[in-house]
């Protein structure tokens, strides 16, 4: 990080450097704050790579999936890097775009990727098949990550890209209407999974996986069943005395020319309008096709700032002091991951 911020001078560096470390700090515990830091951070230094990624990740944790995307994307180009291929796919499917999710994973899988990110791409796709109602294209998905034709006794402790798929798979198994099989699966989940690391045990806590629970449920659909039955043949009475009344009381003329004239007029009018709004919705979602790419117009917006023709995120032409942000947090000495925390830092100041 040190080496990346080289290139500001000495003040600015410190202070991008400690926003840095602070969205780092909060990451999981306050993302919003995390985000703010972050695009402070960007507001002094957005033709810095590693800043960039700190706020596309920032942003992904915060939910703002569209800032996610762009400033991956940019941290991309910027750097070379192609880590970030499953977190741009899921963008993708939560911003309605199942679809290039799918062209995402499909490319990295085809490029070659590592078995970590491999379980990544293949929860996303597992997951952008069911947004599709493609809910068996979903289930060969996961069952192949599993092995093929996987069963709840193969689970294995320790194997948290496994436990994530088969938790993943006893989801789409409640989708599709199978719950006694996803319990079970769930049961195995947790039993290989101590440290709740899936938070499957947390989802189910004080719920236990029972027959007997079966058994009953079972006894309450057959009662169930012979109050609807009991119900069904007092409704036919009903409706048999109301229809002979109805035949009785109905007139005996047809329909006159005109009445299927307006009735003709208002099927046509029906249709023109549903036609309309299946114009209102392709119009409102442009990009969705065959030929769209979600780069092209994060290139030309990066083309521009980097030409002077837009200002830089955040950039304002009366900013000349430092961006207010929240207050920091002090995160832990020795945090890892994504942004390393130092030992020793002060609190962003100017």
């Amino acid at each position: 990080m040190k080496q990346a911020l080289r290139s500001l001078d000495s003040r600015n560096a410190d202070v991008v450097g400690q926003h840095l470390v602070a969205a780092g700090g909060l990451l999981d515990e306050d993302p919003e704050t995390a985000l703010a830091h972050a695009r402070a951070a960007r507001d002094r230094a957005s033709r810095i790579a590693a800043v960039r990624e700190a706020v596309g990740v920032a942003a992904y944790h915060a939910g703002d999936f569209g800032e996610a995307a762009r400033e991956l994307r940019a941290y991309r180009r910027m750097s070379g890097d192609e880590s970030y291929r499953a977190v741009l796919a899921d963008c993708e499917r939560a911003l309605g775009r199942p679809e290039i999710a799918l062209r995402i994973v499909s490319d990295a899988l085809a490029a070659g990727v590592d078995a970590e990110e491999t379980v990544e791409l293949q929860l996303v796709e597992a997951g952008a098949r069911q947004d599709l109602d493609e809910l068996p294209a979903a289930a060969l998905v996961l069952e192949g990550a599993l092995g093929g034709r996987p069963t709840p006794e193969q689970l294995s402790r320790g194997d948290l890209g496994q436990l994530r798929l088969a938790t993943a798979y006893a989801d789409l198994l409640v989708a599709r209407g199978d719950a006694e099989l996803a319990d079970q699966w769930f049961a195995a989940i947790i039993a290989a999974d101590p440290d709740d690391e899936t938070g499957v045990a947390e989802r189910f806590d004080g719920i236990e996986f029972d027959e007997d629970d079966d058994e009953d449920d079972e006894d309450v659909d057959a009662a169930d069943d012979v109050e609807d039955e009991t119900d069904g043949d007092e409704d036919d009475d009903l409706q048999d005395t109301e229809v002979a009344e109805s035949v009785d009381e109905a007139p005996t003329s047809e329909a006159t020319p005109d009445a299927d004239a307006d009735a003709d007029a208002e099927e046509d009018e029906a249709a023109d309008d549903l036609g309309e709004l299946a114009g209102d919705g392709m119009a409102e979602d442009p990009d969705v096709g065959p030929g769209y790419d979600p780069d092209e117009d994060d290139i030309e917006a990066e083309v521009a700032e980097l030409l002077g023709e837009i200002p830089a995120p955040g950039f304002s032409d009366e900013q000349t002091a430092a961006p207010v942000v929240p207050p920091v947090t002090r995160p832990a000495a020795g945090t890892t991951g994504l942004f390393s925390a130092a030992d020793e830092q002060d609190r962003p100041t100017d």
